[in-house]
């Protein structure tokens, strides 16, 4: 039996949802069992025929309930046989350790209590009140529902965009030459399969971007690491490297770069591109963490004028992982093969998210959020490296910008080793070698400032770290 609570906040609907629901997890109502008719529970519980047929038409929505024509509602086998497959699963042993590992295990345990690993930002750092404002904007306008969209994006939001790097970066794009793009993600994987081809030689950040890397191993590159120092590059080994492999292009994050949040001074850009010019190769530069710089400086793409540089960024960072709005610049005849491609895989992006970002950009509040966003980094930052220097860790760089901080332990040469163990306390981490291209075992750890000020956080490492090494205190 169900207990509804008319007097209870909680919608009547929802409460006959998640009380047959939880019926059916229990295995009260098992697979393949029959609800009662609509009429039937309406008269039991004493609520409207219309609130039960809302209720049971989510539940089959769902796929919880099935409907049999003219016999009634049924749980479904289906459901059932995944929550089995489910809790079978937790004793089945883990997959192999690597970025695809990761990248699965990472979204699956967002609900854990402590995720200085993960990728994102907290739910109360993102633009939650510009995001409802635009939203609610959106949803008061008339709504095209009948087409696709532009093949390039919102031209709203692709002239609005181009003006804003203009002011804030110097790069200087006309609107036809941006594509929105379903994230970051699906702009790199774009100008990965239009620019390489399987056997090319391409370099990336050493250590870097891990689903980067699987986006190029898929498409059959091999990946060659040019290491990152805490000014920049390693200019002479990339050199040497240039010379041996000649490779078709180099994926790179100048500014801010994941995971060790380090930035390339302005004399190396400027010798990235002339080596650009004189080996030939493309540059595609990431740089998804641009609204986060405080002081912008030039970049690749405001140097080059999209020459020889492709340029990645995005929106999801700021506004919300779940907005999926990034976007792409080339130049005129390589943004043609991308948009080909953009269309030849998935058509267009959805111009009502885009609409949603664009309000909530063109919102007065936006700069000011930027601004709020910049400063907690920063705070962030200065308590996190503070708790890491306190246990002995070595930063790579001592910074007050951007998400990440990478540091090591000197007496921890297996960064990955804490990984299990936290997983069972509800820790994610993010182990060095997940971002590094020989994937080699690495004591170098990636910690996201805004997941790691909590002193329960803290407390919790530090009893981790003192299982495999002797933690020292200040």
């Amino acid at each position: 039996m169900l207990e509804l609570r008319p007097d209870s906040p909680t919608p009547l609907v929802n409460q006959i949802i998640d009380g047959l629901r939880e019926l059916i997890d229990s295995h009260t109502l098992k697979p393949g069992a029959k609800v009662p008719s609509i009429r039937a529970f309406a008269a039991t519980y004493s609520v409207s025929t219309f609130t039960v047929v809302e209720a049971y038409d989510r539940l089959v929505a769902q796929g919880v309930l099935t409907s049999r024509g003219n016999t009634g509602f049924f749980v479904s086998r289906a459901t059932t046989e995944r929550l089995e497959d489910t809790v079978r699963g937790g004793d089945s042993a883990p997959p192999s350790f690597n970025a695809e590992w990761y990248l699965q295990q990472i979204f699956e345990t967002r609900q854990l209590p402590f995720k200085p690993g993960c990728g994102w930002l907290p739910n109360d750092w993102m633009y939650e009140d510009g995001l409802r404002r635009g939203l609610r904007q959106v949803a008061g306008s008339p709504l095209e529902l009948s087409g696709y969209g532009d093949p390039l994006g919102l031209p709203e939001l692709r002239t609005l965009t181009a003006q804003n790097l203009q002011q804030e970066l110097s790069i200087v794009a006309n609107p036809a030459q941006l594509m929105l793009t379903h994230g970051a993600s699906q702009a790199l994987d774009l100008a990965v399969r239009t620019l390489v081809r399987p056997g090319d030689v391409v370099l990336v950040d050493d250590p870097g971007y891990p689903n980067l890397m699987s986006i190029l191993r898929f498409q059959g590159a091999t990946l060659v690491g040019v290491p990152r120092t805490p000014n920049g590059y390693d200019l002479d080994h990339l050199e040497r490297l240039l010379t041996v492999h000649q490779p078709t292009a180099f994926f790179t994050q100048p500014h801010l770069h994941s995971p060790t949040c380090s930035r390339t001074p302005l004399a190396q850009l400027h010798r990235l591109l002339q080596l650009a010019n004189q080996h030939g190769f493309r540059l595609i530069e990431n740089n998804l963490y641009a609204d986060m710089i405080a002081e912008p400086q030039p970049c690749l793409t405001s140097l080059d004028h999209l020459q020889q540089v492709v340029y990645v960024g995005s929106y999801s960072k700021s506004i919300s992982p779940n907005v999926r709005v990034g976007y792409l610049l080339a130049n005129p005849d390589l943004i043609q093969q991308l948009l080909t491609l953009k269309m030849r895989s998935g058509l267009t992006t959805s111009q009502v998210m885009e609409r949603v970002v664009y309000s909530a950009v063109i919102d007065g509040r936006w700069r000011k959020h930027l601004k709020r966003l910049r400063q907690r980094l920063a705070q962030a930052h200065q308590e996190v490296g503070a708790h890491l220097q306190r246990l002995g860790f070595e930063l790579f760089v001592e910074s007050d910008e951007g998400m990440y901080i990478w540091a090591r332990h000197p007496a921890l040469p297996d960064s990955a080793v804490l990984l299990d163990e936290a997983l069972s306390h509800g820790m994610m981490l993010g182990p060095g070698q997940l971002f590094t291209v020989d994937a080699q075992a690495t004591g170098w750890m990636r910690f996201n400032v805004a997941f790691s000020t909590a002193p329960e956080l803290w407390a919790l490492f530090e009893r981790l770290l003192a299982k495999h090494v002797p933690v020292a205190r200040a």
